[in-house]
């Protein structure tokens, strides 16, 4: 193992800047190349690092304790010899001289320095949208107040057909809310899944009493102090309890960009998760990483990448010899329906969707193609209710893989003959 303990430089080895999955799991990665050198984590909030998916889903719904998102427990960071600066942000970062400046004004001297800030949830621009009712759910103290809300069965409309607002919709409708989901696109989740498979996400969330207004945006909110309707771009008055704002996240660069890091659609890395900055690297949602396997650089905002990216970027820091090069990958978990997703389309691939199975029945898995040859080239799969594929689409991501398209439809061709396939 290597040791990049303090060596004389009056610096601490590792500093970790995020409360979020990717810093705890960077700090395993260093432990696990590094028993010696000095680790400091520095999060905003004043609580130990921790997971967000429960937020949106387990805890949401109730079906998790709250203690169940913490990486690991306090004690955890005490047997890994792991000093924690909780609630001490950091406020600016000086990547020349290796010394970051916390919100209490105490500077650390840094060998490497992680920034794993990950991001936050883009406020909503209208009318109204301060007030009280009006919430968001980004960090855990957001997800146990609307699980108070919900209780009472609230009317609740919801801002936004992307991923958030509809787990949200699902927890609120299994609540017994009155859920209204208001979406300026034609169809949930457009950008990501396309016309045919976000109709069927709207299909399925009908099916749970949920009322879609598509192409509709919010023109203002109305309430006397507290939220009483959300106003339509149309003119409709949908009365709500409680708005849940869910209009997508945008990474917290703001340091980087400060430091004058190289920054394009978050904090740009190499294939090691380094920057633009000697001594400093970027996992998360606020790293934009250069792809090997997809030729191009990625940002990804779900759970598999602060997971792995986390551990990879620790293990690079500390000198482990680190390509991170995943498919990129996510889950969801909506009513009585879990689905994955894994690949990459990039936006104008002009991409169409296979469909294998039947979407009316719940039990299905989707293929974003392109075609090649005489085939098809897969650039992403999802699964829904259908367990045990994902490595397979996976590996026909990754290797590129030209197939039949027919057989790529074909529910009784198993999808591991069509990895090692060519139709071409």
């Amino acid at each position: 193992m290597s040791s990049a303990a303090n060596s004389g430089t009056g610096r601490t080895a590792y500093v970790i800047i995020g409360g979020g999955l990717a810093a705890a799991r960077a700090v395993e990665g260093i432990r696990e190349e590094d028993e010696k050198g000095r680790v400091v984590v520095v999060t905003e909030e004043e609580r130990l690092p921790y997971e967000r998916p429960p937020l949106s889903k387990g805890v949401l719904k109730g079906d998790d304790a709250i203690d169940s998102v913490f990486t690991h427990p306090e004690g955890w960071y005490a047997d890994h010899d792991v000093e924690l600066r909780l609630g001490d942000p950091a406020t600016s970062l000086d990547a020349h001289e290796h010394v970051v400046t916390l919100r209490s004004g105490e500077s650390l001297s840094y060998d490497k320095l992680l920034i794993a800030t990950g991001s936050s949830a883009r406020a909503l621009d209208a009318p109204g949208a301060d007030l009280d009712g009006v919430l968001y759910l980004r960090e855990l103290q957001e997800s146990t107040a609307l699980k108070e809300a919900f209780a009472d069965g609230a009317r609740v409309v919801i801002v936004g057909a992307g991923w958030i607002g509809l787990e949200v919709a699902a927890a609120a409708a299994d609540a017994g809310c009155s859920v209204t989901v208001v979406e300026p696109q034609a169809a949930p989740l457009l950008g990501v899944m396309g016309e045919q498979v976000g109709g069927w996400f709207a299909d399925l969330h009908r099916s749970h009493g949920v009322t879609f207004r598509f192409g509709e945006g919010v023109s203002r909110i109305e309430g006397s102090g507290r939220a009483e309707a959300v106003v339509t771009t149309t003119g409709e008055r949908l009365p709500a309890a409680v708005v849940v704002v869910g209009v997508g996240i945008t990474p917290n660069t703001g340091l980087a960009e400060g430091a004058g890091l190289d920054v394009d659609n978050g904090i740009v890395t190499d294939t090691r998760l380094r920057t633009s900055a000697d001594g400093v690297w970027a996992a998360g949602d606020v790293a934009n990483w250069e792809s090997t396997t997809l030729g191009t650089h990625v940002r990804v905002e779900h759970w598999a990448n602060a997971n792995d990216g986390g551990l990879a970027a620790g293990r690079s820091m500390a000198g482990a010899d680190v390509t991170y090069d995943p498919i990129p990958f996510f889950f969801s978990d909506q009513y009585d329906v879990g689905l994955e997703y894994a690949g990459h389309v990039p936006r104008g691939s002009g991409a169409e969707v296979v469909l294998r199975g039947e979407p009316s029945a719940n039990e299905f898995m989707a293929f974003w193609v392109v075609p090649e040859g005489d085939g098809v080239r897969v650039l992403a799969g999802m699964h829904v209710n259908v367990w045990d594929t994902i490595d397979a689409v996976q590996q026909l991501v990754r290797d590129a893989t030209v197939v039949d398209r027919d057989r790529l439809a074909d529910a009784s061709v198993p999808l591991d003959e069509l990895t090692g396939s060519s139709a071409g």
